[in-house]
């Protein structure tokens, strides 16, 4: 009797395994290299068009997190990509530690872009050669990444 509990535990957990793994490649299959792209593309404008909302808005050093009357360039990076399911550290030199490296040839819309040494500033790489960030007294300001060129140490993929 024994051997029959033992086997038909058994004869369940194979079951149960394979209908798992069956369903698992049914229902949620590998997504391709090509949809992964679209969807970091797509979300990568998503944060951009959130970020553009918002343009004009001062400048503040250390301005508070989550609000948004004015902006420091990390406060401004976490709450942009916060907005869109993307949990960023607080300041500029943490948020270049997260996601993986790329070089600038292979810079992506919704890359970040990390400047100065020790680092100190932050902004969303836009395409077509343009930066979305704040400084000083244009505020939230998109610029030329070329006027930033000398001064980028980093470049960070987090989506």
């Amino acid at each position: 009797m024994l051997n029959k509990v033992k086997f038909g535990k058994l004869l369940v957990c194979v079951s149960l395994s394979a209908s798992f793994l069956f369903a698992g490649s049914v229902v949620a299959p590998l997504q391709s290299a090509e949809a992964a792209t679209i969807t970091s593309s797509s979300k990568a404008n998503q944060i951009i068009a959130t970020g553009k909302k918002y343009m004009g808005v001062r400048y503040k050093f250390g301005a508070a997190t989550g609000q948004t009357r004015s902006f420091d360039c990390s406060s401004f990076t976490q709450y942009i990509f916060k907005k869109h399911g993307i949990k960023l550290p607080r300041d500029s030199r943490q948020q270049s530690k997260v996601g993986h490296a790329v070089k600038k040839s292979q810079l992506k819309k919704g890359d970040l872009i990390f400047f100065y040494s020790p680092i100190h500033h932050v902004a969303v790489y836009m395409g077509n050669g343009k930066i979305l960030h704040t400084y000083g007294k244009p505020g939230v300001t998109v610029s030329k990444l070329s006027t930033w060129n000398s001064r980028i140490t980093k470049i960070r993929r987090v989506l």
